[in-house]
C-alpha cells in the first residue's frame, strides 16, 4: 500500500495583482483555493513533463506601417483593396457585437 505524504513544501512568488485578483474571482467561483490551483498546476507539469498549455509565438507579426518601403506599402494596401472586392469583409458593428459579446466591453 503506497505510503501518502502529508509534508508540503512552500512556493513563493510575485504575481501581478490584478492578474492574482481576477484569478481569486474564477478560483472562487469553482471552488478551487488558489494554492491548490497553483498545485494542480505544478502536478500538470510533473505529468506531462512540461508546461500543460501550449506556448506559442503569434502565427503572424502586425505590419508596421512606419517600417514598410513605399512599394511594400502600396501591395499591404492592395491586399486590403482585394479583400473588399473579393467581399472578405466585417462590419464594424459585427465587429463590436463580437467584441461585446466575447470580451463584454
Amino acid at each position: 500500500m503506497p505510503r501518502i505524504s502529508s509534508r508540503t513544501a512552500s512556493v513563493f512568488t510575485r504575481v501581478d495583482p490584478d492578474t492574482k485578483a481576477q484569478a481569486e474571482i474564477i478560483l472562487n467561483q469553482l471552488g478551487i483555493p488558489m494554492s491548490n490551483a497553483i498545485g494542480m498546476f505544478l502536478k500538470q507539469v510533473v505529468i506531462q513533463r512540461g508546461i500543460p498549455f501550449d506556448m506559442k509565438l503569434p502565427a503572424s507579426v502586425p505590419v508596421a506601417v512606419g517600417s514598410l518601403t513605399q512599394e511594400q506599402l502600396s501591395r499591404e494596401l492592395q491586399k486590403g483593396m482585394d479583400d473588399i472586392d473579393a467581399g472578405r469583409v466585417v462590419s464594424a458593428d459585427a465587429v463590436e457585437a463580437e467584441m461585446r459579446s466575447l470580451y463584454g466591453v
